[in-house]
Parts: C-alpha cells; sequence; structure tokens
C-alpha cells in the first residue's frame, strides 16, 4: 500500500510538512507504523499550487523519498498554501515514474492508498469505460490512475463526491461480474485547487486509516507552548493516512465509509456510499 498526506491553509514550505514533524511522511517512507507495509519505497510524489488559481506543479520519481536530494531541494525551498505528498508501495505493478502519485489532470490532482482487488483480471473491462477522449492520458498500469480516469469521466470536475461514488459503484459491480469479492480499498485525497476531498472507504467496512488534524485554535489551546501553532490560520488543516506525531489531541481518525471536504471557511464531514448504475447492484 502507501502513505499519503494533504494540506491546505497558511502558506508554509513544504519541508515544514513533509521533513520536519516527527513521524513525518519521509519518517513512514521507512518505518509506517500503520500500513501494510513498514517500507515505502517503490517511490514518491508531491503536487503543489504556486498559488491560488494556478495549476498544480508536480515532482515525481521511483527512487525512495528518504533519499532523494531533488525533493529536498525543492520541498527546502518550495512555499504552498495546498499540496500533496504521496510515498508509494508497489501492489504489483511496475516501479515507474509514471505510477507514482499524485495524478494530475489539468488544476486537479489525485492521490490514493489501497488497491482494486484482482486488478489485472478487469483491468481491461474498467479500462475501456474512460471517455475515449480521456484515455490516451492514462500513462502507467496502476489501478489508482484507471480510478481517477473513471472520475474523471463520471464527472469529478463538477462533482467531485458524485463522481468518486460513481466510480466506487463500477468498480464493485464490474469486479461482481467476474466472482471478485470486496473488490474495492481506498483512501483518497482530490483537489481542485481550492478545496481537498478526502475518501475512506472500502468493500468489506475495513477501511485503511486515515486521519485529519483537530481545529487549530483548540491545539493553540491544549498546546500554547507549540510556537508554530500560531504562525498557522484557524483554517489550516492536514489529512494524513497516519499522525505525523505524537501530540495530544491533535489527530481524529476520519470515521469509516465517510468523506471529508476541506475549503476556505471551515469543512465539513459526510457519509459515503457508491452509486450504482440503474440495475446493478454490487
Amino acid at each position: 500500500m502507501c502513505r499519503w498526506i494533504a494540506y491546505s491553509g497558511t502558506p508554509v514550505l513544504l519541508s515544514r510538512v513533509l521533513f520536519q514533524p516527527e513521524h513525518s511522511l519521509i519518517d513512514q517512507s521507512l518505518h509506517s507504523r500503520m500500513g501494510v507495509e513498514t517500507t515505502n519505497g517503490d517511490g514518491f510524489g508531491v503536487g503543489w499550487y504556486p498559488q491560488e488559481g494556478a495549476d498544480p506543479a508536480v515532482l515525481r520519481d521511483v527512487g525512495p523519498a528518504w533519499n532523494n536530494r531533488n525533493l529536498q531541494e525543492i520541498a527546502h525551498h518550495t512555499r504552498s498554501g495546498l499540496f500533496f505528498g504521496h510515498i508509494r508501495a508497489s501492489t504489483g505493478t511496475a516501479v515507474q515514474q509514471s505510477n507514482c502519485h499524485p495524478f494530475r489532470h489539468g488544476r486537479w490532482l489525485w492521490m490514493h492508498n489501497g488497491l482494486i482487488s484482482e486488478f489485472r483480471r478487469i483491468r481491461r473491462q474498467l479500462a475501456l469505460a474512460v471517455d475515449p477522449e480521456r484515455f490516451a492520458d492514462i500513462e502507467g498500469s496502476t489501478d489508482s490512475e484507471v480510478m481517477f480516469h473513471l472520475a474523471l469521466t463520471f464527472g469529478l470536475t463538477d462533482d467531485p463526491p458524485g463522481a468518486v461514488a460513481r466510480m466506487a459503484g463500477f468498480v464493485e459491480t464490474t469486479a461482481q461480474e467476474h466472482g471478485i469479492a470486496h473488490p474495492l480499498q481506498m483512501t483518497i485525497a482530490v483537489s481542485d485547487g481550492r478545496r481537498i476531498w478526502a475518501f475512506r472507504y472500502s468493500s468489506e467496512g475495513r477501511s485503511r486509516s486515515l486521519y485529519v488534524t483537530t481545529r487549530i485554535e483548540a491545539l493553540r489551546a491544549l498546546h500554547p507552548e507549540v510556537w508554530f501553532l500560531h504562525e498557522l490560520s484557524d483554517e489550516t488543516r492536514l489529512v494524513v493516512s497516519e499522525p505525523l506525531g505524537g501530540m495530544v489531541g491533535a489527530w481524529n481518525e476520519v470515521p469509516e465509509s465517510s468523506y471529508g471536504v476541506i475549503e476556505p471557511g471551515g469543512g465539513t464531514l459526510h457519509d459515503f456510499r457508491p452509486a450504482y448504475a440503474a440495475g446493478r447492484t454490487a
């Protein structure tokens, strides 16, 4: 599987989030505590928005994140108010740059932790459902990228929650036709540069871990001695595969089968269920 983080709030150097915390994403690439694998060294990626309204920049590489000098250079010199970070542990597809997250389409970023069970058996059927105008944009061989392009096909740019629900429903019903039980395991982050949607769902109801930070004003009250909290806006949030440190009261588990929206002015939490086409059930 993989580990990821999504940050929204006061513009900060990427290194402040990627490298500096006690159990940072870089530390998790070697010492994950809650993932399926302890080591996540099959590539990494960061995607960031230079400013609101701009398309995102992306850096991806096949090497491990813990010793990549280009990542260190960029992270210590790039400031952003919305960015993604992802470290990869392959579930069977090749270790290559086009398989590293986050994936990008215009202003949209997408990253995923999890898998489609027995993806090879249903890959062709899933891929053929992608809008023909988008099909050529699939560069790699992962289930994650096919999920992204299915969501784009099902209306991601207009209705992210609905598109992800339709994507999940299509994957489950397609897998059911091939006798595949519990096909979908996913935590997903997607952004348009202004908002972040974060999803936690699995077909068997035992999803991979996902956490969101407590409101910053509450953290300041709990930890007035932590100086950097006073530099962050009240709207600043982090969504992570696993907590970045042991600060008491900082991390809240995202409920099973739910999704959150982080946007200027706050955030909201909603139930998530796959949406199935008429006449089809999982």
